[in-house]
């Protein structure tokens, strides 16, 4: 690449606008171009480059002298970066959240960058601040729906912060526990409150050996992060068994708040349950849990309720699935991500609290910026300086609107149970979740074995002895043992194979629960996805599958005989 000689004439350059677009136009049309060229190269979904391969190409260890020309640049970027790049928004990867995005989103982001507002303050983001607050008043009312004086009243009051845009979804949920734990411990007329005093301080005051939070076992790993960070202990996130629907199981956790208050009794010891969190679409399976019924146990235990919805709360705009949410109203907040349902680029969060005034918990001020007095947007979060992503959502829930979010919803349900039926139809898959939010788990396993599966399930209701209902579950454990490693070889050979994609993860909370199950996670939000996709993505694992079997067969075929 041609070095430039470094002046300040040249930098200025950099930064001001040309007199004409013409300049600003051509390396636009570049950019385009190359971004145009990424979407419709057709050769697989990860080019063919190995990852010691790549780390020769970015192995440079001092930062570049002299400056180089910005087409030298561009031209760079598309040799070396965009090429390897991952197509997640081809329909045929089905692995992750991370799916397709609104051709638009692009021109936002062009915007975003240009005009480099700072949310932190309005002084550096006056009328994106307001955007900020307008879009928190919608998803806020999705979720709450307090009434229209409710929010003609603070929508654009800065006293008050009805939630915060994040960078992603652990910052939501941090802020979530954060406000738990202030509200867990307040201050009073002989306590300045945990933020001041600790925690240790805080415990000691109020009277507990510990303070705990209730989760389900499918909830997302940002909540440990996020008490290791407050100064919980990773050791007090408590995971409750997940149901065969992998939702919290409610009895599991009643048991275990029993067991809490049972163990305080005889240790003479009190124990806080400062939150409980109800997930809406895990991350592995996409179910939503019992929120009613969690609501409900957190009151009675004065816990803090809060919903982790980055995954499902936005399918709330469609009212058919409204019903799966029955108590969501009640939460004490609740976490969205843009980047999942509302089809935004990665990443952003968005937290809301059903008290308007919970924020002021976490309000900090400044005399350089968000002085006390101030409209500040940044007096109520965690983070600093932040960039006016919001925007993304803000414009898109105007361009594709709830009845275009209503369709897109409705063809990612249809997508989800077309590959259903098209896995049970080959024969040699099996259905291992319940789905309600567009993530389908299963795995492969010959049909003679799912056969022999379902005759001893219906020769075990027959046994009368103990232990020939132990020697037949030894064997199917041992069996999916076998598949398990199978599964993992498939889910590698299908990436290497590079014309489809689709995850995997291990599961407890299967039909054949304790043993944890790999499993395939297949992810059906892209719009672009259509039947005859789907059918050659389980053609392709199919035949991968097949191929895998001529060393696994053997070795299942030893264990099948051994049960009569």
């Amino acid at each position: 690449m041609k070095k430039v000689e470094s002046s300040l004439d040249y930098l200025r350059k950099l930064f001001i606008m040309p007199d004409s677009p013409d300049k600003f136009m051509e390396f636009g049309h570049a950019v385009l171009e190359m971004i145009h060229d990424f979407f419709k190269e057709k050769e697989g979904l990860h080019k063919k480059i190995t990852l010691p391969q790549l780390a020769q190409i970015f192995n440079q260890t001092s930062i570049p002298e002299s400056p180089y020309l910005i087409r030298d640049v561009l031209q760079e970027i598309k040799e070396k970066i965009t090429v390897h790049s991952v197509k997640v928004g081809s329909p045929y990867y089905i692995g992750h959240m991370t799916s397709a995005i609104p051709y638009f989103m692009i021109l936002l982001e062009i915007i975003i960058a240009a005009l480099n507002q700072n949310q932190v303050k309005i002084e550096t983001a006056k009328a994106s601040s307001f955007v900020e607050r307008e879009l928190i008043a919608w998803i806020h009312r999705m979720i709450f729906n307090r009434g229209e004086q409710f929010y003609r009243k603070n929508i654009q009051n800065p006293r008050v912060a009805l939630g915060n845009v994040t960078s992603d979804g652990t910052m939501s949920n941090l802020a979530a526990l954060m406000v738990a734990r202030e509200k867990a411990f307040p201050a009073d007329r002989n306590f300045p409150g945990i933020r001041k005093a600790g925690v240790e301080r805080a415990l000691n005051y109020y009277g507990y050996s510990r303070m705990v939070v209730l989760i389900s076992r499918r909830g997302h790993y940002s909540i440990r992060k996020s008490a290791h960070l407050l100064g919980l202990g990773e050791e007090n996130v408590i995971n409750i068994p997940a149901d065969n629907y992998n939702r919290i199981n409610i009895n599991a956790l009643r048991k275990k708040i029993n067991n809490i208050k049972r163990n305080d009794l005889k240790k003479g010891k009190k124990t806080k349950i400062m939150a409980i969190i109800g997930i809406a679409g895990t991350t592995e399976t996409g179910n939503i849990d019992n929120l009613r019924e969690l609501s409900d146990i957190a009151r009675q235990e004065g816990a803090y309720f809060h919903v982790d919805a980055a995954w499902g709360g936005s399918a709330l705009m469609a009212d058919e699935y409204r019903p799966l949410f029955q108590g969501i109203e009640s939460a004490n907040s609740v976490s969205v991500d843009t980047h999942k349902l509302l089809y935004c680029p990665m990443a952003m969060g968005i937290i809301v609290f059903r008290n308007e005034k919970d924020l002021n918990n976490l309000k900090q001020i400044s005399q350089y910026v968000n002085r006390p007095e101030s409209v500040d947007t940044g007096r109520f979060t965690i983070e600093g300086s932040r960039p006016f992503s919001c925007l993304k959502p803000w414009a898109s829930l105007k361009i594709i609107g709830r009845d275009g979010y209503r369709l897109l919803f409705k063809q990612a349900r249809e997508a989800t149970f077309t590959l259903k039926r098209i896995l049970e139809e080959s024969g040699n898959f099996e259905i291992l979740n319940h789905p309600e939010l567009f993530i389908l788990n299963y795995r492969f396993v010959p049909q003679w074995i799912i056969e022999k599966f379902h005759e001893w399930e219906e020769k075990r209701k027959t046994f009368s002895r103990r232990d020939d209902v132990r020697d037949l579950a030894k064997k199917i454990r041992k069996i999916n043992s076998i598949l398990n490693t199978l599964n993992i070889l498939l889910q590698k050979s299908i990436r290497q194979d590079d014309t489809t994609f689709v995850s995997r993860t291990t599961l407890e909370s299967t039909r054949y629960r304790p043993q944890k199950i790999v499993v395939l996670r297949a992810v059906l939000i892209n719009p672009l996805i259509n039947e005859d996709i789907l059918k050659k993505i389980v053609s392709t694992q199919n035949s991968i599958g097949l191929k895998l079997m001529d060393q696994f067969e053997p070795i299942l075929k030893k264990e099948v005989p051994k049960v009569n």
